[in-house]
């Protein structure tokens, strides 16, 4: 069975409204969207005839998400519900549609099909690392270099 994942983005750009194919979320994406169409009742219409199916992953796939985000560097611009997106792809090896830039970045650092929906994509895949622009030196991460006191960037290694 192929599993087509969908994060936020998705449900915002309308994928599920305006196909009939099955679709999986988690609960904490559900939770997060359920105000779209509120009105009209959409969402419970996609769950009264499965063409959405609300699964959780389990705590295995959620720790291998959290280390994926952890080694790629996107894991500080991940929420709960990002990375619930992804363990559900670690799980069902499902193809993840999202336009979250950190979201396709660890997805494809370990090998799951992204596909974007409103923008091209990623087309750079790496790891991110944070440096110190003052005095040249490299950090796991944080806001501000514990040497210099310097605001940290960072940047992509592809």
């Amino acid at each position: 069975m192929d599993f087509r994942i969908l994060d936020a983005s998705a449900f915002y750009a309308g994928v599920p409204f305006r196909s009939s194919e099955e679709y999986y979320t988690t609960s904490l994406v559900y939770d997060e969207i359920q105000h779209i169409k509120k009105n009209q009742g959409v969402l419970g219409t996609l769950l009264e005839t499965n063409r959405l199916k609300i699964r959780e992953p389990e705590e295995q796939s959620t720790q291998a998400a959290i280390k994926a985000a952890k080694e790629t560097g996107d894991f500080p611009q991940l929420s709960k519900q990002d990375i619930s997106i992804i363990a559900l792809g670690i799980e069902t090896r499902g193809q993840i549609i999202t336009d979250d830039f950190a979201i396709s970045n660890v997805g494809k650092n370990i090998g799951l099909k992204i596909a974007p929906i409103m923008t091209k994509g990623i087309k750079d895949v790496g790891k991110w690392i944070h440096y110190c622009p003052g005095c040249k030196t490299k950090h796991q991460g944080g806001k501000e270099c514990s040497i210099c006191g310097t605001m940290l960037k960072r940047k992509l290694l592809k």
